[in-house]
């Protein structure tokens, strides 16, 4: 059998010119991701850095790490599912060559043990490309961590040698996971129906399909009720998923849809010869059909949702602060400088917050306990001047109990383990390490926020004096902000800026953070789709050679031909694009609910903009595709290829 398939593989090259590559891409992403993950998980960070610099290397390595784990996943599950739905369409095209070979003696085995043979040497030959190619993906992964602050400016993967068994189980893997369905699916069907075309062998909606498209679409359904209660840091992960069993589902659906467009496509084009064919050849050519919006679908619901999480997440972010800071100015300073703020005329109220490197030790777990140390922002505050400042409701305890040797927990900690009203954790300061009790917990916020707050007793006067501090100023009645915020310039205390404005220019930081995380997970899905729709088109023209012939032969024009299946490309890339929004609109729903839950007012951002891009550039990739395998594969003289059988 392993022969055979070489044979087969030599023949028929161009059926996976495609899945080859799309696991190249799959072995390249992982072996990339891999290595640097790992040598991010064990980052060499000097002791002599201060603790500030120090504590922002980590969070930009907990960072990466976070987003290489997505990009993991998301690689495994695109290769996958290309690779699947292209041996899928490939098994469809080539089952009277299957036929033929049970007819002869082939066992059903014989025939599985041939297309998993044919998946091995596909992942062997992808494989082989994939470990090179992965070098120079994690070179331009490094660079672009880097670029978003991720990692630091001299971070180096290191290589492991125990990369290449992992990255060949990975080729392999994937190659066989993709085929296995499509073997079993081929084995089953009997060989006279094959043959005559009849029966099982052309029914596109099997009971599988059926079973995996409703659980999948039960899956999306359930991520999305659990997106209102799952924590904020948890969001962007849950719409992932969201995304891609919304996609699954609803390409297992897509065969349902075809038939329908066929229809639609042929109303717009009625008293044409062209419509009236385009609509006679998407229903007789579902799978076909299907197979090609497969990768149009999964980009649009992956790519426009989580685009459309993002701006969510940005917008929900800043109206919120927007609505938590009762105040008129922001001031950025030094903690000493800080200090003359509140004694200047026309303030009213002056909260200063002082960014402090502090860690808090808690008790955490059941039954034995035990220590752990939490890094994150604590904020040393004026609790009566915060309260008035920052009027948001306690999730619980009360700021008047912030005083002496005590503790609030911030909206990024609330709820942890450990941290609990009356619980008492010890943090490292210049006294040593003070037991402080916790007394209030701030409710959990979208941005995340500070840790910890605690009272200034806590903190020495020259730390404070050191500090960053930022400042929220309320004018005093009658004052004028204007003139107060030219005061303070004045003082040389620093440069008052408008609540908005501060929150705006936050917001288009995390805004830029965000459009490089898309570029890093999205560009990955647009790579394959692109691959993946190209192949599809391809296949599908290539193995309608025979039926172009034939189509010519009863009076259409070599034109006529190249231009009915260029209308028919467009409308399976509509019903892939469709479907995909579809899908997408999951995504908006769940990160809708997720938002609403934590600020009260649900945001939902739709991306216009890619939106419009992503259906531009697929109706021009599918369409030039489709234009181009249409006149290579009507160019051989029609009586040559009439009597042939693909």
């Amino acid at each position: 059998m392993f022969r055979l398939s070489l044979s087969t593989f030599r023949e028929r090259w161009p059926l996976f010119i495609g899945a080859v590559l799309t696991v190249c891409l799959g072995v390249a992403l992982v072996q990339s991701s891999l290595l640097i993950l790992v040598s991010a998980a064990s980052p060499d960070i000097s002791a002599d850095l201060p603790p500030e610099v120090a504590d922002r290397l980590r969070d930009g390595y907990t960072g990466a790490i976070t987003l290489l784990g997505m990009t993991l996943g998301l690689s495994a599950f695109l290769a996958i599912f290309i690779v699947s739905s292209t041996f899928a369409f490939t098994v469809a095209q080539r089952r009277r060559d299957l036929a033929l070979l049970r007819l002869v003696g082939g066992a059903r085995g014989q025939v599985r043990r041939l297309l998993l043979s044919e998946a091995l040497v596909l992942g062997a030959i992808g494989t082989g490309i994939g470990v090179p190619l992965g070098l120079a993906a994690m070179r331009f992964q490094s660079w672009l961590l880097t670029d978003l602050g991720f990692l630091p400016p001299d971070f180096a993967p290191r290589w492991q040698s125990w990369i290449l068994g992992v990255s060949a189980g990975v080729g392999v893997g994937v190659a066989l996971a993709g085929v296995l369905a499509a073997s079993r699916r081929a084995a089953k069907v009997r060989p006279l129906d094959a043959v005559r075309e009849t029966g099982t062998a052309t029914r596109v909606m099997t009971a599988p399909r059926w079973f995996f498209g409703i659980l999948f679409a039960a899956g999306a359904i359930a991520l999305m009720i659990v997106s209102r209660i799952v924590p904020g840091d948890g969001v962007i992960p849950i719409t992932l998923f969201v995304g891609i069993t919304g996609a699954i589902a609803m390409s297992a659906f897509s065969p349902l849809v075809v038939p329908f467009a066929g229809l639609l496509a042929g109303f717009l084009l009625r008293g044409t010869t062209i419509g009236l064919l385009a609509q006679a050849n998407l229903r007789d050519g579902v799978r076909r059909s299907a197979s090609t919006a497969a990768p149009l679908l999964v980009l649009v619901a992956l790519l426009v949702g989580q685009a459309g999480t993002f701006g969510s997440l940005s917008e929900a972010t800043r109206g919120e602060q927007e609505r938590a800071i009762a105040g008129d100015l922001v001031v950025d300073s030094t903690g000493a400088a800080a200090q003359r703020i509140a004694g200047l005329p026309g303030v009213g109220t002056a909260s200063t917050e002082i960014a402090l490197t502090m860690p808090v030790l808690a008790e955490v777990g059941n039954g034995k306990p035990k220590t752990k140390e939490i890094r994150g922002s604590v904020l040393a505050v004026d609790p009566a001047a915060y309260q008035r400042t920052h009027p948001r409701p306690l999730a619980e305890g009360s700021f008047a109990d912030l005083h002496g040797d005590t503790i609030a927990v911030g909206p990024k900690r609330s709820g942890d383990r450990g941290l609990a009203i009356g619980d008492t954790v010890r943090a490292k300061t210049a006294r040593g390490k003070v037991p402080l009790r916790v007394v209030a917990a701030q409710a959990p916020t979208m941005n995340g926020g500070a840790s910890f707050l605690v009272p200034r007793e806590v903190v020495g006067a020259d730390v404070l004096a050191a500090g960053k501090a930022t400042t929220i100023v309320r004018a005093a009645p009658g004052a004028d902000v204007g003139a107060l915020a030219a005061r303070i310039r004045a003082e040389g205390v620093g440069n008052p800026v408008g609540v908005a404005e501060a929150v705006a220019a936050k917001a288009d930081g995390q805004r830029v953070t965000n459009s490089g995380i898309m570029a890093v997970l999205m560009g990955l899905a647009g790579l394959y789709a692109v691959v993946a729709v190209i192949n599809a088109v391809v296949i599908a023209a290539a193995e309608r050679r025979r039926e172009f012939a034939v189509a010519r032969m009863t009076g259409l024009s070599r034109a006529q031909v190249v231009r009915m299946a260029f209308v028919e490309s467009w409308v399976v890339t509509a019903i892939g694009l469709a479907l995909g929004c579809l899908a997408a609109s999951g995504t908006l729903f769940a990160i809708g609910s997720a938002t609403g839950r934590v600020t009260g007012a649900p945001s939902v951002v739709v991306p216009w903009a890619l939106l419009g891009a992503v259906v531009a550039g697929a109706f021009a990739v599918v369409g030039i595709s489709s234009l181009a395998s249409g006149v290579a594969a009507t160019r051989p003289r029609p009586v040559t290829l009439a009597a042939s059988r693909e």
